[in-house]
């Protein structure tokens, strides 16, 4: 069995940033415990299982541990390998169906937009030890389907956090999500992502967790269009948009290895 596999660097503009996902381009369906073991192996946050579908494609996404319902950057990953590659048009979006529904990543200028479901968070009592797990008490709490989303009042709150992750990872939930407004830098926003639950600790770019930070920000802001940037060692800038049960992610990815899975 000879199956091409690729490395490449979501929402990132050059090599060696963003966030780093596999694509692995299957003939066909393969068995679930195959492609845990595969992402296992790759050992990056996710990786991508990608399959066609007459015209559209199937699209699966595991991290070392365990199949995750929805990953913004590997899908990502995975329109850039389709068009990188000749298997779709620049002109044709890909279509990719998911255990989180139709997803849809195509062109718009110099980016590529994915169109995923809108998942705005629920205003929540904070779990317990949660402040505790990030070092500082949050301004606001909320839920959005497994993960927390956590509201702090400064940038500098965000990015100087250095969370328990032996504590996060005791607590019933896939990751936390922490927020605050950007003080400048021409964001509207910055957060990060910690899932030591699943065996990510901090996971360098979340295209996920906009689907939940961009109506979050969007409600609170006022406008429907903004940037947001993820500061983990690597970072990452996402662009969102806002239209009703919609959020649109943009972004830039670079392939930084191409190779054969033969196992």
């Amino acid at each position: 069995m000879s199956i091409p596999v690729y490395q490449v660097d979501a929402f990132a503009d050059k090599a060696f940033k963003g966030n780093p996902a596999a694509v692995c381009l299957l003939a066909e369906a393969e068995r679930s415990s195959w492609m845990q073991d595969v992402a296992r192996e790759m050992n990056l946050s996710e990786t991508a299982f990608v399959w066609p579908d007459g015209d559209e494609f199937q699209i699966r996404w595991f991290t070392p541990e365990v199949e995750v319902e929805l990953c913004g950057h590997a899908t990502l990953a995975s329109a850039h390998v389709l068009f990188e590659s000749g298997r779709l048009k620049p002109d044709r979006p890909a279509r990719f169906h998911s255990h989180s529904g139709l997803l849809v990543a195509g062109h718009r200028g110099d980016f590529i937009e994915m169109d995923f479901p809108s998942k705005p968070p629920t205003p929540v009592k904070a779990p317990p030890r949660l402040a505790e797990a990030l070092g500082l008490e949050p301004v606001y709490t909320g839920q959005n389907g497994s993960d927390y989303l956590a509201l702090f009042e400064r940038e500098q709150d965000v990015r100087e956090m250095k969370p328990d992750m032996r504590l996060l990872r005791t607590m019933e939930t896939r990751g936390v999500c922490v927020t605050a407004h950007s003080e400048g830098h021409g964001f509207d926003f910055v957060s990060r992502f910690f899932a030591p639950a699943v065996g990510i600790p901090e996971d360098p770019v979340t295209g996920s967790a906009h689907c939940c930070l961009g109506p979050f920000w969007a409600g609170r802001l006022g406008k429907k269009e903004l940037v947001g940037y993820q500061a983990s060692a690597r970072g990452g800038v996402v662009e969102v948009r806002v239209e009703g049960e919609r959020v649109f992610l943009g972004g830039k990815a670079v392939t930084v290895l191409k190779g054969e899975l033969v196992a």
